[in-house]
């Protein structure tokens, strides 16, 4: 067994009700003004009024940011800070599914040690922890709550870039199912699959390890037995605790195994097209978990088949083609598109996309070695 490490720092409160746990942590931070980070979706549910009102309760201030957009951009980034520094606030609270954690880390980066966004990019350059963030996800998800990077836009470049440090880990989190049971159908159902191909890629990965993997495997059954009954009704209050809990591991999983050639091929769809990442993930899985099965080790595409196939029976004469066709159920039932096209990706990006996606370290944990003619054959294949 290869030596490795990991470190679970965060201080995670997970319960129906949690939610209203938020004033005690602010308070031993000795915050006295928060800015919330969140989205319009958000106020117009009247999520953003009820954090707000909890905080404000306890007589700590709160201003809240709600531009924040899907595939968050620098511009963005640059405006939370504007108005962090305006308002003088001392701590920050991200509300939301990955898009606003995302700009709350950088938001704390910049806040903390000034430059721009971009001299942040890439591996280990935050020089030291960030200011306090609660992180507080309204989807499952992200499992951005408990993950070292933050994915910024560089319009000018169509080019989605990550900050990956874990000073940027949020020092706390508050899993509250209650919040993601009034998600829409087809946000449950993208961002559900985005949390399992989270736990399936750090599984597979390169780098996995034993931690990553109890991690990842208790996830997939969390997210595999409950997926369908979530998107199906949201009010289910069991499948929400189950949905919410399997993000979160996911999260443990993959911000220490990495992921793989899903997520380094769906950041360029989403920066060239607009495509919800989790839309992107899921219409490529099938595509990238063949091309794999020649990687396969210890006979992990039967355990990871077992997880989501819907009749729950054991696998009988295994073979890839099963796991391929159950995933590709799975996203029919959960009404997600079947490929490219269909979400609106045209060829004539595809060699741009390659080339961007091979910039990606994503690719270094696939387990099959990866060429950027067969990032562009896998594209062609997903069109």
């Amino acid at each position: 067994m290869k030596d490795f490490n990991f470190k679970v720092p965060q201080d995670i409160h997970f319960g129906v009700g949690s939610l209203k746990k938020l004033p005690e942590i602010l308070k031993e931070n000795q915050s006295d003004h928060v800015l919330l980070i969140s989205d319009h979706g958000l106020e117009s549910l009247g999520v953003v009024a009820k954090v707000e009102k909890i905080v404000k309760d306890a007589g700590i201030a709160c201003t809240s940011f709600l531009d924040v957009v899907p595939n968050p951009t620098i511009e963005c980034v640059e405006n939370a800070v504007k108005t962090y520094k305006e308002c003088g606030a001392t701590s920050i609270v991200a509300l939301g599914g990955g898009s606003p954690m995302d700009v709350a880390k950088s938001t704390g980066v910049l806040v903390k040690f000034g430059g721009k966004v971009t001299d942040y990019e890439g591996l280990y350059k935050v020089p030291g922890p960030i200011v306090p963030m609660i992180a507080i996800p309204t989807t499952a998800g992200t499992g951005s709550e408990v993950t070292a990077s933050s994915v910024i836009t560089d319009e000018a470049r169509n080019y989605k870039f990550s900050i990956i440090s874990y000073e940027i880990l949020p020092k706390y989190a508050i899993l509250d199912p209650e919040l993601i049971m009034t998600a829409p159908a087809s946000v449950a159902a993208s961002c559900g699959v985005d949390a399992f191909i989270h736990a399936l890629e750090a599984y597979i990965s390169n780098f996995a390890t034993p931690f990553t993997d109890a991690m990842a495997e208790k996830a997939m059954e969390l997210i595999g037995s409950n997926i369908r009954r979530f998107v199906a009704n949201r009010k289910d209050e069991t499948a929400a605790c189950a949905m919410m809990l399997g993000s979160t591991f996911a999260g443990m999983s993959f911000a220490w195994a990495k992921l793989g050639n899903v997520h380094a091929m769906s950041h360029p769809v989403s920066a060239y097209f607009h495509v919800a990442h989790g839309v992107a993930n899921a219409v490529l899985l099938p595509t990238v978990v063949e091309y794999n099965a020649l990687a396969d080790r210890d006979g992990r595409y039967e355990k990871i088949y077992n997880f989501i196939r819907s009749d729950k029976k054991p696998a009988e004469n295994f073979n890839t083609q099963m796991l391929v066709d159950e995933i590709r159920k799975l996203n029919k039932d959960l009404g997600i598109p079947s490929s490219l096209s269909e979400v609106g990706v045209k060829e004539d990006k595809i060699e741009a996309m390659a080339e961007d996606a091979m910039k990606s370290a994503n690719v270094m944990a696939n387990p099959r070695a990866t060429s950027v003619k067969d990032i562009i054959a896998l594209y062609h294949k997903a069109m």
